[in-house]
């Protein structure tokens, strides 16, 4: 899930915005880590698993071209993703809507229009708008791409994730070349700036707190499992870490039993977003369902950030 008011646009509207800002570039054979899979996850703040999806619907409807170009640092050419005309016209459409909406700043309401310099980037903007749509001096949610900054909730689990293969590495006081090599490749996965990893190794190494390497995994299956799917990728990074660790076949499909029955929101997250995709079954909800959500908000603590996020995400699967 997304804070603020980047959690009431869907996956599928802030990738446009990402892809308009963020230019493939012409007659050149490279291109950068922003237009992968794993810089898009990052920007866009969502699970590297969920990306693809978004990608297809928006490849299917001709607004997304996809191409290979190397890109620094990767061994070989990865897919890279870039607008069609057809996609820069929608994403010049949601940007004239969201540049026209008010937000309060310094005490003052003003447009979104008025506060965005021709040097930034609109998702960067939009990250320092909150539920209530007043902007904020530091991002209310910061992609793990940013050396700091909240990450959403979709990402903080990648970084816990990282956290406690750092922890399980540091175990003997050292990391290896193999255990640093499995690091990296889940790093390079989540597309996470460099210094936030190198800062979640050292909380690592500082806590000392060593979980066992079948508790890692079963983390990571969670992760994968989110919309009960595991895609190419994580059955290549599950299989490596599984060798890396001795993990046997039989630990394997009694871990993955229990990833399927273990819920990945928290309890009450988890209910309202079973109540939220009750209500919208028909694609629409009603105003009794929506006073009943209302009320379960509250009784639940969602906030309207959680609601938004939750909203978007359940529409993005209706599609």
């Amino acid at each position: 899930m997304v804070d603020g008011f980047l959690g009431s646009l869907t996956t599928e509207q802030r990738t446009l915005i990402h892809l308009f800002d963020n230019n493939l570039p012409t007659n050149q054979w490279e291109a950068p880590v922003s237009l992968t899979q794993a810089g898009i996850s990052a920007a866009v703040h969502v699970q590297r698993k969920h990306v693809p999806r978004t990608l297809k619907r928006l490849e299917s409807s001709s607004q997304v071209s996809i191409t290979n170009r190397h890109v620094p640092g990767a061994k070989q050419r990865r897919k890279v993703y870039s607008l069609t005309e057809e996609g820069r016209e929608a994403a010049e459409e949601l940007r004239k809507y969201i540049l026209n909406l008010e937000v309060k700043k310094d005490s003052e309401n003003v447009l979104i229009s008025e506060i965005l310099k021709s040097s930034d980037k609109l998702l960067e903007l939009l990250s320092h708008i909150d539920e209530r749509m007043i902007f904020n001096k530091k991002p209310v949610v910061s992609p793990v791409s940013n050396a700091i900054g909240k990450a959403s909730l979709d990402a903080q689990a990648g970084e816990n994730l990282v956290k406690r293969m750092f922890a399980r590495a540091w175990e003997d006081g050292k990391i290896t070349k193999d255990e640093q090599q499995l690091i990296s490749e889940v790093v390079e996965f989540l597309g996470m700036h460099p210094e936030r990893v190198m800062r979640l190794s050292e909380e690592a190494r500082k806590e000392q707190n060593v979980p066992p390497p079948e508790e890692i995994y079963l983390d990571m299956l969670r992760q994968a499992l989110v919309d009960d799917s595991i895609i190419e990728e994580e059955i290549a990074l599950l299989e490596t870490f599984r060798i890396a660790f001795g993990i046997d076949t039989q630990t394997h499909e009694k871990l993955l039993i229990e990833a399927k029955l273990e819920p990945i929101y928290p309890p009450n997250v988890q209910t309202y977003h079973d109540s939220l995709v009750t209500a919208m079954d028909d694609g629409i909800i009603t105003g009794d369902e929506d006073a009943m959500l209302a009320t379960l908000r509250k009784s639940l603590d969602i906030t309207d950030g959680e609601h938004a996020s939750l909203l978007a995400k359940i529409r993005d699967n209706l599609k």
